[in-house]
């Protein structure tokens, strides 16, 4: 019997985990405990209760204002008892947060075995994500099992000197999630509203786009929405009272535009899947919108997803108003434009990545 804990703290990493865990207690011969840091909270709770997953431990870190020293800290000190008193034979982190990365220090500190899911993505640009970019570089220092989503990403830990033994390529979580999550038949008041218009959806919260890239982003949206009246765009805006406040000074007098809270994963994707196309400055959702056929506009001015823009399905726009607002309007005027970037094909695997993690692990801790 091995016994496998996972660790992860945000909505975006419950999304990708879950079929992961689900996969995990599906079988006889393991072991599986699983450790939230709620590092984001309601958000985090509505993914569990999707994918009915009980957490055996909650490290409940989270409170008003938290920064990266808060959460680095809380993690480090709440997570080290829990690791010494299980003793697993590997934690499983996801990604680039912080609660992988702290969570990966600690395993570190313990000489406790670390399997790092979605390994691999990088802009090679430390600040861009911040702090993603370092966070996914220092658990990759650490990893004694990286499940790359592409063979883009085993690329990358090839050149940084990492065994290839420990690389195993096997698409990427996300992908296993929509399954499960997905429904042509699905109903919500939102689409409702958007009756027979083109439903544009927006994501906009990344930290380094906070101020005026973000004001350039929300220009340039707001200058589309004007000037055709046949699109609605709704935006399930980050929790963060700094984003709210930008995002009414720019759409809170519009009609075509809905502001919502942020949507429990099966409405979200849901809402993905009857999008016309998708603005963004989003990870997970470069890697969702393939599947589901959809063209996405990558508002920022790197990714850690290149694989999606040689695929075709992303473009990157950056945070300037007139190259959003140039491609925004080539997608919805150009039929030919848009059908290249809705069939592209998705390279991010065909729904197995759990099944496939779950198998290695088994052979290679047996």
């Amino acid at each position: 019997m091995k016994k496998i804990m996972t660790v992860f703290g945000t909505r975006p990493e419950a999304i990708k985990m879950s079929p992961l865990v689900k996969e995990l207690e599906s079988r006889d011969n393991i072991e599986t405990i699983v450790c939230v840091t709620g590092q984001h909270k309601e958000m985090l709770h509505q993914v569990l209760s999707v994918f009915d997953i009980a957490p055996d431990y909650d490290l409940e870190i989270m409170k008003h204002n938290q920064d990266l020293f808060d959460v680095t800290m809380a993690i480090l000190d709440r997570i080290k008892p829990i690791l010494v008193a299980e003793q697993p034979d590997v934690v499983l982190v996801h990604g680039d947060t912080s609660t992988t990365f702290a969570t990966a220090l600690a395993c570190f500190y313990l000489r406790i075995p670390v399997g790092h899911v979605e390994a691999g993505l990088r802009t090679h640009n430390i600040y861009s994500p911040y702090p993603e970019e370092f966070n996914r570089q220092a658990v990759g220092l650490v990893s004694a099992f990286n499940f790359a989503p592409t063979e883009q990403a085993k690329a990358n830990l090839l050149k940084e000197g990492k065994d290839e033994a420990s690389i195993f390529v096997t698409g990427n979580t996300a992908i296993d999630a929509l399954a499960t999550t997905v429904n042509g038949d699905y109903r919500h008041e939102v689409l409702d509203w958007v009756d027979d218009a083109r439903l544009i959806t927006i994501t906009a919260h990344r930290r380094e786009n906070l101020g005026e890239p973000m004001r350039h982003m929300f220009k340039a949206i707001r200058r589309v929405v004007d000037e055709y009246p046949d699109i609605k765009v709704v935006y399930p805006i980050h929790m963060n009272p700094k984003i709210r406040e930008l995002a009414d000074e720019f759409f809170g007098d519009s009609d075509q535009m809905k502001i919502i809270p942020p949507l429990e994963v099966v409405e979200f994707h849901n809402l993905l899947a009857n999008s016309y196309l998708i603005l963004t400055d989003s990870g997970g959702i470069q890697e969702e919108a393939p599947s589901l056929g959809k063209p996405v506009l990558v508002m920022r001015d790197t990714t850690e997803r290149p694989e999606g823009i040689a695929a075709g399905t992303l473009k990157l726009v950056g945070t300037e108003e007139t190259t959003i607002y140039e491609n925004f309007k080539l997608l919805l005027d150009d039929d030919a434009t848009y059908q290249t970037m809705s069939v592209a094909a998705n390279p991010y695997g065909d729904g197995t990545a759990s099944r496939q993690i779950v198998d290695i692990l088994l052979e290679k801790l047996s």
